[in-house]
């Protein structure tokens, strides 16, 4: 866009008679517009367009999805807080539930290992 606008203010200085413009050649004057041309072959060859496109369309989508969200009424951010409290209550009642089996499995086992003794006891 630079070496267009560059390109457009030579044509009308060129056309005016202004200043040292006047007396160039008009290959001078025109040049911007040739490097222009090739400014676009490179940046379409390298992908730099194609990635900027991209990058606008991804910033679009976002500002879209925020604002429908927003519309909505969901706090991205206070749901995430939730789910993590939720992930964390649910680690503690696991933590809890297995040393409760823990106990459960001891005392089952005590149990056991007591009712198998008090029959050897019988035998002697």
């Amino acid at each position: 866009m630079f070496f267009i606008v560059v390109g457009v203010l030579l044509i009308v200085a060129k056309m005016a008679d202004f200043g040292p413009v006047a007396t160039w050649s008009w290959w001078v004057v025109l040049s911007p517009f040739g490097a222009a041309a090739l400014w676009w072959a490179f940046a379409d060859s390298t992908g730099i367009t194609k990635r900027r496109e991209m990058d606008k369309l991804e910033e679009r989508k976002v500002e879209r999805r925020r604002k429908a969200m927003e519309a909505l009424g969901i706090d991205r951010g206070r749901q995430d807080r939730e789910n993590a409290a939720m992930k964390a209550r649910r680690a503690a009642a696991a933590r809890v539930e297995g040393a409760r089996e823990q106990v459960r499995e001891r005392n089952a086992k005590t149990i056991r290992d007591s009712v198998f003794d008090s029959r050897h006891d019988d035998d002697r």
